[in-house]
């Protein structure tokens, strides 16, 4: 709830937490573990259209350190990720129309949910595929995005069947 409330300070139009900490976090409980998982980062995704510069990001992220200094804060503007998928991938991709399009094509169907907190402290999700795999323990290939390959290879290096052995792990 913490981290919540500090992306919502940022007063951003389209916004949620999502991937691996939420992900992680639903996970840990139906595994009934008392710590959750350490999290590499928080990912905070946005999309505005008017914004394209990352030292927009990097600003946003820095406002969340100074807030939570014991979070590791990625943000990432969904309206600009075809950039960098240009940039840093050589791939061209269509650009993005939404925030739950941007959701939608993370490399698993489970990952492909968020969450963010309302102005009356009600938590909204966006959850462009459901809910279904996330609480059913289904790791499964969502194709929108990533290949096979990198579904398989994110899969081991993720260590998801070691970290929740109670996982159904579906091939790509």
């Amino acid at each position: 709830m913490g981290a919540l409330r500090a992306v919502r300070k940022l007063e951003l139009n389209s916004w949620c937490i999502g991937a691996g900490a939420v992900r992680s976090l639903v996970w840990d409980a139906l595994h009934g573990f008392a710590e959750p998982t350490p999290l590499d980062d928080v990912d905070v995704v946005y999309f505005d259209p008017t914004v394209e510069s990352a030292e927009h990001d990097a600003a946003l992220e820095h406002r969340l350190r100074c807030e939570m200094p014991s979070v590791a804060w990625e943000v990432t503007n969904q309206a600009t990720v075809h950039h960098w998928f240009a940039r840093h991938l050589g791939q061209q991709v269509a650009p993005l129309v939404s925030l739950e399009d941007g959701v939608s094509t993370w490399p698993e169907i489970a990952t492909c949910v968020g969450v963010f907190l309302r102005a009356d402290d009600s938590i909204g999700v966006v959850a462009p595929h459901g809910l279904d795999d996330l609480f059913h323990l289904i790791v499964r290939h969502n194709p929108v995005r990533a290949d096979a390959r990198s579904y398989r290879e994110r899969v081991a290096s993720k260590r998801f069947a070691e970290r929740w052995p109670l996982l159904s792990i579906c091939p790509a």
